[in-house]
């Protein structure tokens, strides 16, 4: 049986698991879903359309499935989708699609801490980190295990590839490519070895994505000719045909490489 505290109030519509636990003060409102062991701390505010998994954690004040930002969206149904075992700290905003039956999803084990923003259509994957104040917004796309670190922002319909990591205070307009990292606006500025090494990833394997970073970046060739080059190498790995072929389906393009002004 589920724990309601009695100042809670919760739409008789809403569809608990036994366990979930409401606190003083939450309102969930209609056509809600939430999984087993979820928590929601006072304050909290889940609005209409909703699906939260099992094991998620909701501090206080934070605002779930809210009617997107967008001049254009006039209270069609529309959709917050989330997984299992996410932390969203106190003040995390999160968005629903912005038009008919479109969703923002987010996949499991995330952790969006204080005051991070996820806008509608977003797409988050799975052991993302969202530091203080970082902000997604519309349909932007972001891989397993990247981390948007603090105050960082992110254009709407861009894409951060797998791994990748956004330094403090940076932006991105352009995509991020897997394993890399982004500082100031759009400079893909290294690899994220640190990242690569916590995911067990061999030294091997490390290697071939430090190279196949420094021919697209530091080369100075076409980036078609590069990317040509690589895809035909013997030498290929997996993660580097992640790079590929996420570099080939951008539709905003990369950031640029080296700053010349840093040279």
């Amino acid at each position: 049986m589920a724990i309601i505290h009695p100042t809670a109030i919760v739409d008789s519509s809403v569809n608990l698991a036994d366990d979930v636990e409401i606190g003083p003060n939450v309102f969930i409102d209609a056509d809600v879903s939430i999984g087993a062991g979820t928590r929601l701390m006072h304050g909290a505010h889940i609005a209409r359309w909703t699906t939260l998994g099992k094991g998620n954690q909701i501090f206080p004040h934070a605002v779930i499935g809210q009617a997107p930002q967008d001049i254009g969206y006039h209270g069609e149904e529309a959709h917050t989708v989330i997984g299992d075992n996410n932390i969203f700290r106190e003040g995390v905003t999160v968005h629903r699609g912005n038009r008919q039956n479109t969703s923002t999803i987010i996949g499991h084990n995330n952790f969006f801490m204080v005051n991070s923003h996820i806008a509608h259509n977003c797409r988050i994957g799975d052991h993302v980190i969202l530091v203080n104040g970082a902000l997604l917004a519309g349909h932007v796309e972001v891989g397993n295990r990247a981390i948007i670190s603090g105050n960082c922002q992110v254009h709407q319909f861009v894409r951060i590839g797998e791994l990748a990591m956004m330094r403090g205070g940076s932006g991105a307009t352009k995509d991020v490519p897997p394993f890399c990292i982004n500082d100031e606006m759009s400079w893909i500025r290294a690899v994220n070895l640190v990242g690569m090494r916590r995911s067990g990833l061999e030294s091997k394997r490390i290697l071939a994505v430090k190279r196949a970073f420094k021919a697209i970046f530091r080369s100075g060739k076409r980036l078609e000719d590069v990317l040509n080059e690589l895809e035909t190498s013997p030498d290929t790995t997996p993660e580097v045909r992640l790079i590929i072929d996420f570099i080939r389906a951008s539709k905003r393009g990369i950031g640029y490489g080296r700053n010349k002004s840093m040279d």
